[in-house]
């Protein structure tokens, strides 16, 4: 395991550089390039920049050194089923509304190429699990691509499957994991 630190977004006072480097690992990470355009902005907007605008939402940042972000976990602690700003995901109230209630709390997370396999993604993943269960939030959640690569390694970071479906024509399945709150 790498030496690196955990931090919160907002403890940096949200420094912008910082937050251009995760936008850069999220392009590095994007299984599709899109260029410049209104496309592109809504596609960042979708998987980013909505949990940038603070609230309850977590920025976590794992730097690699002053100033490197080798990877990044951004996440809502409340339901998205209940919440109007994820309507663009219609898989929570169609298809998985039963289980947000159980396990509200969901995240994205991407690393720099340089530093995966090195056990910096779990340690973002339980930084934000010890956030949730501060908050008295019962279950994280993740949705990803059915069969894709990061199924395994939320496997291992203790998500079980709970449900799939389709959604724009993929198969799409929801891992979910209980935590005890404090």
């Amino acid at each position: 395991m790498i030496e690196l630190q955990i931090i919160d977004w907002e403890a940096t006072g949200r420094d912008f550089g910082l937050a251009d480097q995760a936008e850069a690992i999220f392009w590095q990470t994007a299984r599709r390039g899109l260029p410049p355009g209104p496309e592109r902005d809504a596609f960042r907007e979708r998987w980013l920049g909505r949990y940038m605008q603070g609230g309850s939402d977590a920025v976590l940042l794992a730097l690699a050194g002053p100033g490197v972000v080798a990877g990044y976990l951004v996440g809502a602690l409340e339901d998205p089923a209940r919440q109007s700003r994820f309507d663009d995901l219609g898989y929570f109230r169609s298809d998985f509304a039963h289980l947000t209630a159980r396990f509200p709390a969901h995240l994205h997370i991407n690393m720099d190429a340089r530093f995966r396999s090195m056990g910096v993604g779990a340690r973002l993943v339980e930084a934000f699990t010890q956030r949730a269960a501060h908050a008295g939030v019962p279950g994280i959640h993740v949705v990803t691509g059915k069969g894709m690569r990061n199924v395994r390694f939320y496997n291992r970071c203790g998500f079980v499957e709970r449900a799939a479906a389709s959604w724009n024509g993929s198969e799409i399945v929801f891992l979910g994991r209980e935590i005890m709150p404090r």
